[in-house]
């Protein structure tokens, strides 16, 4: 017998991006290949965009971090001293990511050390990211720029002023994710887009985002009346 479990996930609204993972790295430098490595890890569970859980945690890089990375996170190399191994912290932050897509801000970045810190632990890479950077620059281009501090001030996004934290970052690129969503939901009707439309939207050419959103609104109508008609 197939259920709505088994039709929403053939229509695809079972990844629908109001329910994903955002998450957010403090690192000892840019680049994992440089031998860099993550020392705070902040995420956000949203299920049917509501917060449901939470993540954080400092992680002990085994070196000492230098006087910049202190001072442009605020994570002091005495509460690293005390921080759990990468190794340990990544292993419990793969049990809460479990199967759920993935969004950042930047997400290039992020991917690159989350994928090198699953790959000291043996875990597969991540495959299944969204960023919130890439969106925001074709759905707000009248934005001064696109880092996260300024699209939360042009969206008028509440906030606390604390960025380059992991956690306090996760939170705001969360609001900002739900804020995309809410944008295309009012400007182009695609109401619960899939992960997976997230994802192309981001390497749609800008001057083709229009016609990109008004045709994926006709199809996620008919997408919805399938599922509509199939559950009755």
């Amino acid at each position: 017998m197939t259920t709505a479990s088994d039709l929403r996930a053939s229509s695809g609204l079972a990844a629908n991006a109001h329910t994903v993972v955002v998450l957010d790295f403090e690192t000892t430098g840019l680049s994992p290949d440089l031998g860099d490595r993550a020392i705070e890890i902040g995420a956000v569970l949203l299920e049917d965009g509501e917060v449901v859980d939470r993540y954080q945690s400092l992680m002990n890089p085994g070196f000492r971090i230098n006087g910049f990375i202190e001072s442009y996170t605020g994570i002091s190399n005495a509460m690293l001293k005390t921080a759990r191994p990468c190794e340990e912290v990544m292993a419990e932050f793969a049990r809460f990511i479990g199967q759920h897509n993935l969004v950042a801000h930047n997400a290039s970045f992020d991917r690159r050390f989350l994928d090198a810190e699953f790959l000291r632990i043996d875990e597969p890479p991540a495959d299944r990211f969204a960023c919130s950077m890439l969106i925001s620059r074709r759905l707000y281009p009248d934005s001064p720029n696109h880092k996260l501090g300024t699209l939360v001030r042009h969206c008028q996004i509440p906030h606390d002023g604390t960025f380059h934290r992991a956690l306090a970052d996760s939170e705001m690129t969360a609001r900002l994710w739900l804020t995309i969503l809410d944008r295309i939901d009012e400007h182009y009707a695609v109401r619960e887009p899939a992960f997976s439309l997230m994802q192309k939207l981001a390497r749609v050419p800008k001057q083709s985002i229009d016609n990109f959103l008004a045709r994926s609104a006709g199809e996620n109508l008919d997408v919805r009346a399938y599922t509509q008609v199939n559950t009755s």
